[in-house]
């Protein structure tokens, strides 16, 4: 049974959580201060947080650097701020949604579980390349031989485009494959995450272009440009 970390200072917030994820079957776990989260975080590890921004010793974003630097946990964050800047920080700093409050339970519950399924390892692929190697049980992916030190966000969006040569995705695609909602105001962010892969990418073979941009489509990968 997947077991929820809640973050949530305000009480009646914390309560209907509670009972939206319990009543679909998962375990919970509520704390209020963001250094209490990382420090249960590091002894009973959860396996998703749901994060509010607004904490009282420590903001969330802030919370989750400083989890990001021990742990690939996915998090909901909590939010008042609907800002569009607001939500793409959230993304850049290794949230995987972003929810504003006033909110329904039943819609974060729903998040909840979206977002664990697509956590899910998923089996290896025979990836076109023989160039790269995808260990999803690890979360490591090889190139050429040598392990790429890739972000979760980086693995999940490099894994997606390998296991599909060729194929365009469209930046609401691989969103989708992160477990973001295209619909949260993150699809520039896949810009950076792109831009960040093919450095390391670079790291090991300078002249490689793996990863392909589609000017108004999106981004492939091409084992000829490996």
């Amino acid at each position: 049974m997947p077991h929820i970390l809640i973050v949530e200072d305000e009480a009646a917030i914390a309560d209907t959580l509670i009972f939206a994820l319990q009543g679909e079957g998962f375990g919970t776990t509520w704390l209020s201060l963001g250094a209490a989260a990382l420090e249960h975080q590091r002894q009973t590890p959860a396996d998703l947080i749901i994060l509010d921004i607004g904490l009282p010793d420590i903001s969330g974003f802030e919370t989750c650097k400083q989890l990001r630097r021990f742990s690939e946990v996915p998090v909901l964050f909590l939010s008042a701020r609907d800002a569009e800047i607001d939500r793409v920080v959230g993304l850049e700093i290794g949230a995987d949604d972003y929810v504003v409050k006033p909110f329904s339970p039943r819609e974060v519950a729903a998040r909840v579980k979206a977002i664990l399924k697509r956590m899910a390892p998923r089996a290896s692929v025979d990836v076109a390349s023989a160039l790269f190697r995808v260990d999803p049980e690890r979360v490591q992916i090889s190139y050429r031989g040598q392990p790429l030190s890739l972000t979760r966000h980086e693995f999940r969006l490099l894994q997606c485009l390998l296991e599909q040569p060729e194929r365009v995705f469209s930046r609401e695609q691989l969103l989708d494959a992160l477990g973001v909602a295209a619909d949260a105001g993150y699809e520039r962010s896949i810009d950076s995450h792109i831009k960040s892969v093919r450095a390391k990418l670079r790291l090991v073979r300078a002249e490689a272009e793996p990863i392909q941009t589609h000017r108004g489509l999106g981004y492939s990968y091409s084992p000829g440009h490996s």
